[in-house]
């Protein structure tokens, strides 16, 4: 591998001179190829001259890789423009995109052609791709999920778009001390990202405060305040083996050269002068800032204002562009071309947004945009927390968006008026139904109300949580609009989370189902249940997984400097720290069983099933018990992996900075991953899915997407323990009336954490929130205690069943087989037909 800057005795620059720099942008020959990106190398330049290190190669490959894509890109916009069918817009906070590089190259079907290229030019893919930094845009479930259903619209030739922000410091990249989790700002931009193309033409005005001025024809205007650009970074979304190539347009905030004061500048008043470009700046910068004062409330609403204002003004303005030239139209014709999608509450702002334009800047009348707004927007339901449905404080709305806290407050009159006429039944409901929730306190507007009522259509995003929003959360809607309210269960892209992170495998599985459809077609994996007790397929299986497993324990090397036994069981939690998805239960179920092991002869431990646990994922950062949950993990592993006596047979490892390229990493590799949220708390769970289709076990609760999971793939193959969602809350009143008893077991994990086994730290506030019987932050809302027998249960069942290899990669093969519906194309064709009434537009 070359990282010298001279490759083949070249004269310094690092590229061979048998490949000659060559602008050839639609290349597909190796030959070809090398010299685009020897082109891009040398014409296009970020960096100081004869210099062609893995870094430099990275960006000239990814270049040479954009110029096919931007050919495709503009083919399908064109089309789209001229085809003018209806598409859907999807708005998001969050996308977690992962590395755009081999995602790419896998879905044009040039990687054999680009990794050949890279060895003409002395490097290797492998390396090249490591260099590409995940691009900070998201934090967990609800960014993936973004970023799955892009890559499903743009492989089922569908005309859509996704909308973000440009967060330049993403949310953090977490840092491991000796005192848990540090935050640190991501730097996936220090340098650039090759993958965005700036859009100078496409900018728009956002206002922030003001006034609204009546004017005498009774029209009003929002005026005054502060006005930022809104400028469009586009990045290329690629289908698998098709043309279509979508766009997910991201948001940065600018202020203008004229926002600059010279006068006060050059009169030493430095940061005044500038103050317009350092309040745009901050406007995308972070991912979900700190909200517990003042200014960061209004910074994260200014946000999610920013996201939706900016996104109508470029979808109205696409709308019109279209019609140009062709014609007559009407506003209502509006809904019958434009599908907007709301990703969970954050882009609610859109719906009183979608009104004002309408009306104050294109003069329709309420009625006509009332009826264009709902028949446009739709709303999915991301949770059932109470703390993560959001309500803003009115006077922080009325402060920053006066127009739009008039239009949402002749919503909640309107809707309140229906319901007095048509149905009295539900009057002593309407304090908790409608919008505003006046309560003199706290007076707040309710977002996911204003979404429910403004919505055409609102989903869940598995059945139990479907289920749970109609009976429960939003039960009185139901009875006014039934047919409002729809299930579509999640789904994962078969190609980045299988095709591209797992090679072995996907090659055994096209060899066995003598077809590679199944990347698009992913039902077709049941084909392997007939042959999941053959040997052959068993052998092969194991010997991927393997592979995986050896990669894997190499990452782990590299990131964490501890050695972990490819042999022993994978066993594996990766996701948000949070106290309803539990990884306290799991490290109370370690701490236990490394207080067996301590207490066993030598005999006794090597009888036992040797594990390797992984922990990982991000705390946020102003969320203490999470961090200590954190610090936990890493105190116990500082213990367990230092002990002679016990670390053949357990280690406990915590992954920093768990990210999309993690992921791909940890989930091939893993054997047993554990989903052990309390039943009914997390709405649909989608790394789930994607260990699923990787053939590795699950152990988890009968919550989210885990009840079609273990539908699917078999109750034999799914190892379930804990309370159901409907035993939930009278679990909680026996706990509140003290009619709880602990297990000894769980009794004694918790002791020894106190005893200071793992270190001087005081884990108390953390242990008490398990103890009592009520109270704020106690009284074990979320059932550790409870759950905890059934759950160390399930574990030794799990012990078992690795012991008998050929049952374990049984179970493998069936739960690979068994996760053909959890494909994102499968929840996006129906999302297509049902919720957006948009169809296939194939670019031809």
């Amino acid at each position: 591998m070359a990282t010298t800057s001279k490759v083949n005795g070249t004269a310094g620059s690092g590229i061979p001179e048998n490949v000659p720099p060559v602008s050839c942008p639609l290349a597909d020959e190796p030959t070809e190829i090398a010299s685009n990106i020897s082109f891009h190398a040398k014409y296009s330049p970020h960096f100081s001259p004869f210099k062609f290190e893995p870094e430099q190669a990275y960006f000239s490959t990814a270049e040479s890789v954009r110029d096919r894509l931007i050919q495709q890109w503009n083919e399908t916009y064109l089309h789209y423009h001229k085809t003018d069918p209806k598409q859907t817009y999807y708005l998001s906070m969050e996308y977690l995109q992962g590395r755009a590089l081999t995602n790419a190259i896998g879905n044009l079907e040039i990687q054999g052609a680009y990794a050949d290229a890279l060895n003409k030019l002395g490097h290797d893919l492998e390396e090249i791709v490591e260099q590409e930094k995940d691009a900070a845009l998201g934090n967990g479930g609800l960014g993936r999920l973004a970023s799955c259903f892009l890559d499903s619209m743009a492989t089922l030739n569908l005309p859509a778009w996704g909308y973000g922000l440009r967060y330049r410091y993403g949310l953090f990249k977490q840092r491991i001390t000796k005192d848990g989790q540090e935050e640190l700002a991501e730097d996936w931009l220090e340098k650039f990202s090759p993958w965005e193309i700036v859009r100078h033409d496409v900018t728009f005005p956002i206002r922030f405060f003001g006034h609204v001025e009546v004017h005498p024809s009774g029209s009003r205007k929002w005026v005054g305040g502060e006005l930022v650009q809104a400028l469009a970074y586009d990045v290329p979304i690629p289908g698998y083996k098709t043309k279509n190539t979508n766009s997910l347009r991201l948001w940065e905030a600018k202020a203008c050269a004229e926002d600059f004061n010279l006068f006060q500048f050059n009169d030493g008043q430095y940061e005044s002068a500038g103050q317009l470009h350092s309040r745009a700046q901050q406007i995308c910068a972070v991912l979900y800032p700190g909200d517990a004062t003042e200014s960061g409330k209004l910074l994260r609403l200014k946000q999610q204002f920013f996201l939706c204002s900016a996104s109508l003004q470029d979808i109205i303005f696409r709308f019109k562009e279209r019609k140009d030239g062709k014609g007559s139209w009407q506003w209502s014709d509006f809904p019958s071309k434009v599908a907007v999608q709301l990703n969970d509450t954050h882009p609610t702002l859109a719906i009183p947004e979608l009104m004002r334009l309408l009306m104050d800047e294109e003069g329709l009348g309420w009625d006509e945009a009332w009826d264009v707004t709902t028949r446009t927007v739709a709303y999915t339901n991301h949770t059932v927390l109470p703390e993560a449905l959001e309500k803003w404080s009115q006077a922080v709305m009325w402060k920053l968006l006066p127009r739009h806290m008039e239009i949402i407050e002749e919503i909640d009159k309107r809707f309140m008026a229906v319901v007095h006429t048509s149905r009295t039944d539900l009057e002593s409901k309407l304090p908790s139904m409608r919008i505003l929730d006046n309560n003199p306190q706290k007076p707040v507007v309710r977002m996911a109300n204003l979404c429910v009522v403004s919505s055409h259509t609102v989903n869940g995003v598995a059945q139990l949580h479907s289920d749970i929003l109609k009976s429960e959360l939003f039960a009185d809607y139901v009875s006014i609009w039934p047919k409002k309210f729809q299930n579509k269960t999640n789904g994962i892209t078969p190609r980045r989370w299988l095709r591209f992170c797992s090679p072995e495998l996907s090659s055994i599985i096209t060899k066995w189902l003598k077809t590679d459809q199944w990347v698009t077609n992913l039902d077709l994996l049941a084909g392997l249940c007939k042959f999941a007790d053959n040997e052959d397929l068993q052998n092969e299986w194991a010997s991927a997984k393997m592979a995986n497993k050896q990669r894997l324990a190499q990452y782990i090397f590299r990131v964490t400097g501890e050695s972990i036994d490819p042999n022993s069981l994978f066993d594996i939690q990766v996701k948000r720290i949070h106290e309803y998805k539990r990884q306290l239960l799991n490290i109370l179920g370690v701490i236990y069983r490394y207080k067996k092991l301590k207490g066993m002869s030598p005999e006794e431990r090597r009888k036992t099933t040797p594990r390797t646990v992984m922990i990982g994922g991000k705390a946020f950062a102003t969320y203490t018990n999470a961090k200590r949950i954190v610090k936990l993990v890493n105190d116990v592993g500082d213990v367990v992996n230092t002990d002679p006596e016990v670390n053949d047979y357990l280690k406990v490892v915590f992954v920093p900075n768990y990210n999309v390229s993690a992921a791909e990493m940890l989930i091939p590799g893993s054997e047993l991953s554990q989903h052990i949220s309390t039943a009914g708390m997390e709405a649909s769970g989608t790394s789930n899915m994607k260990f699923a289709l990787n053939g590795c076990l699950i152990i988890g609760t009968l919550d989210g997407a885990n009840v079609e999971i273990r539908e699917e793939i078999g109750e034999d193959n799914f190892f379930l323990f804990g309370a159901t969602a409907d035993e939930v809350p009278q679990l909680r009143k026996d706990r509140e009336n003290g009619l709880f008893k602990p297990d000894p077991r769980f009794e004694e994990a918790k002791q020894y954490v106190r005893s200071g086994a793992f270190g001087s730290y005081d884990y108390n506030p953390l242990l008490d929130s398990l103890e009592g019987n009520s109270g704020y932050g106690r009284g074990d809302y979320f059932l550790v205690g409870h759950d905890f027998p059934s759950y160390m249960d399930a574990q030794a069942r799990v012990d078992e069943a690795y012991k008998d290899r050929k049952r374990w990669l049984k179970m493998s093969i069936m739960s690979t087989a068994g996760s053909g519906k959890f494909s994102s194309d499968r929840t996006i064709a129906q999302y297509a037909k049902e919720i957006w009434n948009i169809e296939e537009c194939r670019v031809p």
